[in-house]
Parts: structure tokens; sequence; C-alpha cells
């Protein structure tokens, strides 16, 4: 009988992106990752020097309302 694998062995997608891979999942540049996050509108976790943005974030990010600002 074969053994389930691991729970996170199952998940091709990674648990948190650097600034950069967060900015090409949301189609946004850098600076506009920069800017959410010392907006607080989107949270990191710091490794050393590394900033960490969790999929989940992202992900409720995307499903919050954003409102725009009228020109």
């Amino acid at each position: 009988m074969a053994t389930q694998p691991a729970v996170l062995e199952q998940i091709n997608e990674p648990v948190v992106l650097n600034k950069k891979e967060a900015a090409q999942v949301l189609g946004v540049s850098l600076r506009t990752i920069d800017r959410l996050i010392a907006l607080k509108e989107l949270p990191v976790r710091r490794l050393g020097r590394r900033v960490l943005i969790p999929r989940t974030a992202l992900d409720n990010f995307l499903r919050r309302d954003h409102p725009t600002k009228a020109a």
C-alpha cells in the first residue's frame, strides 16, 4: 500500500514569494509592491534581509475591494 505524500509535496505553488515574483503574479511593477508593503496593504515576513510575501496574503489582497482615485 502506497503512503500518502505530505501536504506540502502536493502543492505546486510556493508558500511564499519574493517581491519580484509577487509583482509578476499581480501584474504590477516592483515599485507598486513596495508601495503596497509600505502602506501595509500587503503583509510580509522578513527572514534576515529577505522580504517574503505569503501566497495567502496575495490571495486575500486580490479578493478585497480596492477603491480607485478618480481623476
